[in-house]
């Protein structure tokens, strides 16, 4: 192998597929990353045998080859050095000591053979949609942080992804909260539409592609037929993941169509509040109190935010709110409302509740995409 390539267009490379490194395996060769020059091209590879990522990048081939070497070793080192000059690779035949030269700086990387990694599953079975990565992303942020992280239900670490009629809806579910966000998709093209069908997806796939996504152009996704594998293509990018089984829960049941009080508040102060609130919720169980109050003779309601804990102290803020109904007091873990409030767009936002024993719900006004559904903490008032 011999490739010249500008660092800068390495290191950015190494740093994408680095994110499907393992920190442990009890495989050595995934600890490193596969190089294998493809035509005009060099191509990357690295997996944790959940999920893989391949990058392309143009380079100068003057031979071909492939190697894997460590990962954490040879992407700390592109990163250090200077861009002003080509990074030059070489691999003497039959030997597994990587050269890699640029300006004045050289090392020699011990390597494994190529014939020694994970093959990456193709994909070219089953459904094929495009997704806009712009909406993906924002999808993404809205719906991947109430996902489980534990195991104890795999499936909710997983987000659903269903598609039917011109929407992909993702979900995600950890037994106390649920994250809608339906996102349209484009315009069918002469294949026509998709079939319909639903996946699990993990979380931290996503939150992978999400890290990739940009704000404009389309992302390609594919399902095999199995159900057991998806791929996402970028335009020099590719991520494989394999699909958590099960049926997810049936989560449009959980989503309340009624209440007794809504607000409507600013996402920015809600947010601000909340933050405040949650420095004292610490030492009270993360628990914040929500109490609304409609305003009187056509005047701004209000929606007071506190929280105490015992032989600490105290907290209330107060923002306006427009509220439609009666009085309301309703108590939440102060994660919860930050994680949502932290993700949603700038704006207003319709705050909805049935009495404090029932879930609240969230809405984002003049987006009817997403809806965000939290189960109340019990307390004493």
């Amino acid at each position: 192998m011999k490739v010249a390539i500008p660092q800068d267009s390495l290191a950015r490379a190494l740093g994408i597929v680095s994110r499907a490194v393992p920190s442990r395996s009890p495989l050595p060769v995934v600890s490193n990353v596969l190089l294998t020059t493809d035509d005009h091209r060099l191509k990357l590879v690295a997996t944790n045998l959940e999920i893989a990522l391949t990058v392309w990048i143009g380079a100068q081939v003057s031979e071909e080859g492939t190697i894997t070497v460590p990962a954490r070793l040879f992407s700390e080192f592109v990163s250090q050095l200077k861009g002003d000059q080509p990074v030059q690779i070489t691999l003497p035949p039959r030997s597994r000591q990587l050269n890699v030269h640029c300006g004045r700086d050289e090392a020699n990387i011990g390597g494994m053979p190529a014939d020694d990694f994970p093959v990456v599953p193709e994909v070219t079975d089953g459904q094929r949609l495009v997704l806009p990565a712009r909406g993906l992303r924002r999808a993404i942020e809205e719906v991947v942080f109430a996902a489980a992280r534990d195991d104890s239900r795999p499936v909710l670490t997983g987000v659903h992804v269903q598609v039917a009629d011109g929407v992909a809806e993702l979900a995600g579910a950890d037994g106390f909260r649920l994250a809608v966000h339906r996102l349209r998709l484009p315009a069918p093209s002469a294949e026509g539409s998709p079939e319909p069908f639903s996946v699990n997806i993990p979380w931290s796939t996503l939150d992978h592609l999400g890290r990739l996504l940009s704000e404009s152009g389309d992302v390609q996704m594919a399902v095999n037929g199995e159900r057991t594998r998806a791929l996402f293509r970028l335009d020099d990018i590719e991520l494989v993941t394999q699909l958590i089984p099960g049926t997810f829960p049936n989560y449009q049941q959980l989503i309340p169509t009624t209440y007794a009080t809504r607000a409507r508040v600013s996402v920015e102060e809600f947010l601000h509040e909340t933050k405040i609130a949650a420095i004292f919720a610490r030492d009270g169980s993360g628990i914040v109190r929500l109490h609304v109050t409609p305003g009187e003779g056509g005047g701004p309601g209000s929606l007071q935010v506190s929280a105490r804990a015992d032989e600490v102290g105290d907290n209330r803020g107060e923002i306006d709110a427009a509220v439609d109904g009666e009085p309301s007091k309703i108590a939440f873990n102060s994660r919860y409302l930050i994680d949502v409030l932290s993700v949603l767009e700038p704006g207003e936002l319709a705050l909805e509740t049935s009495g404090p024993s029932n879930p609240g719900v969230l809405r984002p006004l003049g987006h009817d995409d997403y809806v965000h559904v939290v189960m109340p903490m019990f307390v004493q008032w």
